[in-house]
């Protein structure tokens, strides 16, 4: 595959906790699509500053170039002669990341989306359900639990910050299992 046809556009989701390697799977797709020679389009929201203005990175230090937005109806724009476009911590984009995601995909782009499916209270966060629903292909990848070295599937946070958005690290969050996880409704 080449270039976009009417034919071939669908979405990719790559979802799970922190620390579970969204964006290095992120990376490695959009790696591919280059060897293969296509155009890619790389996004990330401005909240997400943690390593580069300039780049998605991942915890490995994996890094792509891409352009930071605020608004994702800048990316239909950005993006016009990509074959392929990625979308790194979309759990920060609204609803109007899907209309956007579907309109690509219907224009015969590969679009591939990763973010965290589950905020710290263990809630389905941002536009990740949404995204969830209208992709084609979904890919739910796990961490290891700090405590006790299960599959986590829950984002911990260890801070004290209430709001629902806080950007950070191991400084802010661990991964933990379902067992580990201290956030449960019992």
């Amino acid at each position: 595959m080449h270039g976009p046809s009417a034919h071939n556009g669908w979405i990719e989701l790559v979802c799970g906790p922190m620390f579970s390697g969204k964006t290095e799977e992120l990376i490695r797709r959009l790696r591919r699509a280059q060897i293969a020679k296509q155009r890619v389009a790389i996004f990330k929201p401005r909240i997400d500053d943690r390593y580069s203005d300039s780049y998605i990175v991942s915890h490995t230090q994996m890094k792509l170039e891409s352009y930071i937005i605020d608004d994702p109806k800048e990316i239909l724009n950005l993006s016009y002669d990509a074959h392929a476009i990625g979308i790194d911590e979309a759990q920060f984009f609204d609803e109007r990341l899907i209309p956007i995601c579907r309109k690509m995909a219907i224009g015969g782009k590969r679009v591939i989306v990763a973010g965290l499916d589950k905020d710290y209270r263990g809630l389905p966060f941002g536009s990740m359900p949404l995204l969830m629903t209208e992709a084609e292909y979904v890919t739910k990848l796990l961490s290891i639990c700090v405590k006790c070295g299960n599959p986590a599937n829950f984002s911990q946070r260890i801070s004290t910050d209430s709001q629902t958005v806080v950007v950070g690290e191991t400084d802010k969050y661990e991964a933990r299992c379902r067992r580990c996880y201290e956030g449960h409704d019992a």
